[in-house]
């Protein structure tokens, strides 16, 4: 991924209604899940909406971080900008993510929107206060981070231990359970799935090159283990030979 050198973009405003927290699509997989009905009508009132555009920065990292916030549509990056100029993915944030870091004063990544994308956000000191006076936001929080520990800890055996075409199938399970967890459904043979990064993107975040990275795509096509539908979009025939190719089943992430 290129290096982005525009400034933070801000986010703009989403005109669209409010809308209140229990009618949520996402609530079930974000921060705020096990909250009352008292403590979503709280949050309902002090959140607010932002959109980006593909390509748009949401935070900057070193720079004081005005606002959190969970990712609603759409997928975003967390980048750092390595010491040679080259930028490193070191995350991905799906639906019910949460952007930035709590009782941290400056973020500790550049943020970036890989999809449009719509965040519902939070001043940040209102947001940690509400944080430490609401055991079911805390707990939630605490849940989160363990399993974002855990998946951290998958990926690190990814990239340390496995071939090209393995980490290339391993992140198409991955963009395939985070949506498919959304709508509630498994994995099966026949699924068409939507890559959420470009070609270049996928590289920096598997430490590839695109070079290799297309080669392997074509590799999987011709052995029939994916079919392209086109630069984004793929057909599964069979889930199973998809894992075989990933090295074996992967933690759900």
């Amino acid at each position: 991924m290129k290096a982005m050198l525009h400034a933070a973009t801000t986010g703009a405003p989403d005109i669209r209604a409010r809308g209140h927290c229990l009618d949520c699509a996402i609530r079930q997989h974000a921060v705020c899940s096990d909250c009352s009905a008292p403590e979503l009508d709280f949050l309902t009132n002090i959140k607010t909406y932002k959109s980006y555009k593909a390509g748009d920065r949401l935070l900057e990292m070193g720079e004081r971080a005005a606002f959190m916030g969970t990712v609603v549509e759409g997928v975003a990056s967390m980048s750092r900008i390595l010491s040679d100029g080259r930028r490193q993915v070191v995350g991905l944030l799906f639906p019910g993510d949460l952007v930035g870091r709590p009782f941290s004063p400056v973020s500790p990544f550049d943020y970036v929107a890989v999809t449009d994308l719509r965040v519902c956000a939070f001043n940040r000191p209102q947001f940690e206060t509400t944080l430490r006076e609401t055991p079911a936001l805390e707990q939630r929080l605490l849940e989160m981070t363990l399993d974002e520990l855990d998946s951290a800890r998958e990926w690190m055996v990814l990239l340390g231990r496995k071939s090209a075409q393995e980490k290339l199938c391993s992140f198409m399970i991955m963009a395939a359970q985070r949506a498919l967890r959304l709508e509630r459904r498994r994995p099966m043979d026949g699924i068409l799935i939507e890559l959420p990064l470009t070609r270049e993107d996928m590289a920096d975040f598997l430490g590839l090159t695109i070079e290799t990275v297309s080669r392997q795509i074509g590799a999987l096509k011709k052995s029939g283990v994916i079919e392209l539908i086109d630069a984004r979009h793929l057909l599964i025939p069979s889930w199973e030979a998809l894992e075989e190719a990933a090295g074996g089943e992967l933690a759900a992430v």
